[in-house]
């Protein structure tokens, strides 16, 4: 197994380690305040993140101000939304609706990008699609309030990757890494103050913990991409529906029914499928980069080869 995958199996369960943990507090305390602690301890890993040759004091040197506090702002808003569903659907619930953020990338991708997506792309999304309605099955039952903020939570969380795209070329990565965390801090605090409950010793150490894996879990997936192509770490996120499946029943006695295996099972093949189809795609483009490089090669060959549409 190459280590850029080993490194993003153990980047996605610890998330989920961390999800699991911030499922736990249930209504216990606020979401606004787990927020706050889980962002104040993920900086003590993700200090370490900060990329060679830049400066933590130019984080707020920005070429596209407007862009960047908006990722932040979308990234805070997905963030307290998951935290909302966690705390009151089932685990896998939670992530089934969140891996719908796939579809809006794409619809974002073709009407902000400008980029062109095929069909077998459109239809792979609209299987995932048709999983997320058999594990929710609306219309059938009584939806709850973490079931719309989950579906939000992909929204936001598509809109964050979408803007992410186009400032990342641009903007200084440590920009990109403590702008998201100041906003997170600092709104956070602001909306949990008028209900703030002091945190018993035993959720303070629990709050330490979910914040160090997910600070753990960026780190991990920093180094999973630097050591394998994003074909090969893309698929591995799937392995959090598997740690949903098992946690939920371990530590909160959810126990999926037969439908729900069937859609979680759709969402998970509809998405590898995407992530083939890339990884594909791309090993084309590079093949096809090399050839064209080649002296050797005549240019009229090189006009029958057709790279894939980007």
């Amino acid at each position: 197994m190459p280590v850029g995958v080993l490194y993003a199996v153990v980047a996605y369960s610890v998330y989920s380690g961390g999800d699991a943990i911030i499922k736990g507090f249930g209504q216990s305390l606020s979401v606004f305040e787990i927020g706050f602690f889980i962002a104040i301890f993920g900086l003590i890993p993700a200090a370490f993140a900060k990329p060679k040759g830049e400066r933590w004091r130019d984080s707020f040197r920005l070429k596209h101000p407007a862009l960047v506090h908006l990722r932040s702002f979308t990234g805070v808003s997905s963030s307290i939304l998951v935290t909302v569903s966690f705390t009151t659907i089932p685990f896998a619930e939670t992530y089934s609706l969140v891996f719908m953020m796939p579809l809006f990338i794409t619809v974002m991708s073709v009407f902000i990008l400008k980029e062109r997506v095929d069909f077998l792309r459109w239809s792979m999304l609209a299987l995932g699609f048709v999983g997320v309605m058999l594990v929710v099955r609306p219309g059938f039952r009584e939806l709850e309030f973490g079931h719309l903020t989950a579906l939000l939570c992909a929204v936001f969380g598509a809109s964050t990757t979408t803007i992410l795209r186009i400032i990342a070329p641009t903007e200084k990565r440590v920009s990109l890494i403590a702008l998201p965390a100041f906003y997170l801090i600092v709104v956070n605090a602001i909306l949990m103050a008028p209900t703030f409950v002091m945190p018993t010793p035993q959720q303070f150490g629990l709050l330490a913990a979910s914040g160090s894996l997910v600070g753990m879990g960026h780190i991990l997936l920093i180094a999973a991409t630097r050591n394998a192509p994003a074909s090969q770490v893309a698929p591995i996120q799937y392995v959090q529906i598997v740690w949903a499946i098992g946690l939920g029943a371990f530590f909160y006695f959810e126990y999926p029914d037969l439908l729900v295996y069937i859609g979680l099972a759709v969402v998970v093949l509809s998405g590898l499928v995407n992530v083939f189809v890339d990884g594909a795609r791309a090993r084309v483009a590079g093949r096809f980069a090399e050839y064209r490089g080649r002296p050797d090669n005549p240019a009229g060959n090189i006009t029958e080869i057709r790279g894939p549409e980007i």
